[in-house]
């Protein structure tokens, strides 16, 4: 997979290997003018003005060797930055196409951990190993040419030695890899662990398990610690294998050299010290590329867990390229539709039902039923299975997905709000779209302009991450006024009053009506009584539809929706 992500920037690789090859010849020229200038000096007695110009031929080459070796250092680094930000777009588009409520499954933690330790992780195989690698086989294929036409015996023995270094770096990678995945995974479980015992930090202290909660995030970082140290273990076993290996070559020839010049007398000082420059040049390539292998097979166990999870199977809503371009509420239609998860969890039968222009719309049953996922399935976040989802006549699967979210606010219990100022929640960051007249006129429809007169800031104060430090009634209200805002031609609500208590329920209520004026709002309900006034009930029980009528029709008819009339008579406020 690492090479299948590299393939749009193959003409860094190109000019990598073109810098390379100037490299590599900036080495050669060096290491023949350092033995020309010392063998003029101190064997042939030739002052060294005279040599001024070997001087000046040699800091070019060294800093042409230098410049070339900086220039594959940023190419390197800036393939990988451009890579790093296609997967981390891969994996934002993975998980925005995923369904509603796999998409809310799973720790935040987790998901975040591969966004950034898992992406980060690639860098390393970009920036160090593949560069590295194209230094590694150009610039000692070179120099070996070089010292094959100067002293072949040299040429041997380096042929004979250097392969143990990559054979050693393939036995050492395969357990890199597998390593640096387990670490990869202790380090998104601890990530994991650590931000939900933060987010539910006080429901932990008031249940008296936040000690217990403490050793689990203990246990996770001690794994984690472990697999670190696992990684470790082998870079330090790598770097001193490929030393010894490095150095045993390098002494093996200058014992040869010692040899050849000093008893046999067939070699001259020139080449002889040539061979001692160029001989540890060509080792130290490889074992610039053995630390680098090390690296490369850590960013291997990351983009194989990625991998894993881009190729998890998951239903995406389908979506065409048509506008809608009526400004009446829509109309829609549903003709044996089913749903469900692939886990099995949850399996609906076949529904057909529709929904016409401001109407207003209840959809209740017990637990399990499949209420706030038939929702999801009218707000286009949840796939259907089979059967036909049609708005206004045409296929949803023909319909722009931003058409259709231009028309509807989803207004649940859960709803999400940001750490920043009330504003910026209300306008969703978009506070230029909207004049100061619409915004304060949204903010008094969903009952909010009272309470923030009272604010020392008002409309600028600060929230925190999920609305921390407002009130459920104050972050349903804010919620209202994003919609109020937007004004849609489609509201949905699920539950959004569940928790709360009657005033607030009151004031809430008030606030849906006049948002209900302008537009079809279909509700899930668990309180009966907040929906007799509704134009049709839809009753669920165990994924399929019961029945289907008005709340007299129903009470009437329907056995099961007088049955749960009688239990909320009897106290109880949720079905």
């Amino acid at each position: 997979m690492l090479k299948e992500w590299m393939k749009p920037y193959r003409r860094y690789l190109l000019l990598m290997m073109v810098f390379s090859i100037v490299m590599g010849l900036a080495i050669i020229a060096q290491a023949y003018l350092i033995v020309t200038i010392i063998d003029s000096v101190f064997l042939q007695q030739i002052h060294y003005l005279d040599l001024i110009h070997f001087f000046i031929l040699l800091v070019l080459a060294l800093l042409t060797r230098t410049m070339f070796r900086a220039f594959i250092k940023r190419l390197g680094i800036a393939m990988a930055g451009h890579i790093k930000t296609d997967v981390r777009m891969s994996l934002l588009a993975f998980f925005t196409n995923r369904s509603a409520f796999i998409s809310k499954g799973g720790q935040s933690g987790k998901k975040t951990s591969y966004f950034m330790d898992g992406v980060d992780e690639l860098d390393g195989y970009y920036s160090q190993y593949i560069p590295q690698a194209i230094q590694s086989v150009t610039v000692p294929l070179l120099i070996i040419l070089v010292i094959l036409f100067e002293h072949w015996a040299t040429a041997a023995i380096i042929l004979v030695t250097a392969p143990f270094i990559p054979i050693f770096m393939i036995i050492i990678g395969i357990k890199t890899g597998e390593k640096s995945k387990e670490q990869l995974s202790q380090m998104a479980a601890f990530s994991g662990t650590f931000l939900d015992t933060l987010q539910g930090l006080q429901t932990l202290k008031l249940f008296g398990k936040a000690k217990e909660q403490k050793g689990k995030i203990q246990k996770s970082s001690l794994r984690f610690r472990d697999a670190t140290m696992d990684v470790l273990k082998v870079a330090f076993s790598n770097s001193l294998a490929l030393e010894f290996i490095s150095m045993l070559s390098i002494g093996l020839i200058a014992l040869e050299i010692a040899l050849r010049m000093i008893i046999l007398q067939d070699t001259n000082f020139a080449t002889g010290f040539l061979m001692l420059i160029l001989a540890p040049e060509f080792f130290t390539k490889l074992k610039e590329l053995g630390s680098a292998f090390h690296t490369g097979k850590q960013s291997t166990g990351a983009a194989e867990s990625i991998q894993e999870l881009l190729t998890e199977q998951h239903e995406p809503v389908l979506w065409g390229q048509k506008e809608i371009t009526t400004h009446r509420p829509p109309r829609i239609n549903f003709t044996d539709i089913r749903f469900g998860y692939q886990e099995g969890h949850f399996q609906s039968q076949a529904m057909t039902f529709s929904v016409e222009p401001n109407e207003r719309v209840a959809i209740i049953g017990p637990t399990g039923a499949g209420k706030s996922t038939l929702l999801n399935v009218i707000a286009g976040i949840f796939p259907i299975q089979e059967g036909h989802f049609k708005i206004n006549g045409q296929s949803q699967e023909t319909i722009l997905e931003t058409s259709w979210f231009s028309q509807l606010s989803y207004i649940s219990q859960d709803a999400y709000l940001f750490s920043g100022t009330l504003l910026e929640n209300i306008t969703l960051g978009q506070t230029d779209s909207y004049t100061d007249e619409e915004i304060k006129q949204a903010i008094k429809e969903a009952g909010l302009w009272d309470w923030l007169q009272k604010l020392p800031h008002g409309i600028e104060t600060k929230i925190g991450e999920a609305g921390r430090g407002l009130s459920g009634g104050e972050k349903q209200r804010v919620i209202l006024a994003r919609a109020f805002l937007r004004k849609p031609k489609l509201v949905l609500f699920d539950e959004p009053t569940t928790g709360l208590d009657v005033r607030t329920e009151q004031i809430l209520q008030q606030s849906m009506s006049r948002l209900a004026q302008s537009a079809t709002v279909i509700t899930v309900a668990h309180r009966l009584h907040t929906i007799r006034s509704a134009d049709k009930i839809i009753l669920l029980d165990h994924g399929s539809i019961r029945a289907i009528g008005t709340h007299e029709q129903l009470v009437a008819n329907e056995p099961m929706y007088q049955e749960m009339l009688i239990i909320q008579r009897g106290g109880q406020e949720s079905l």
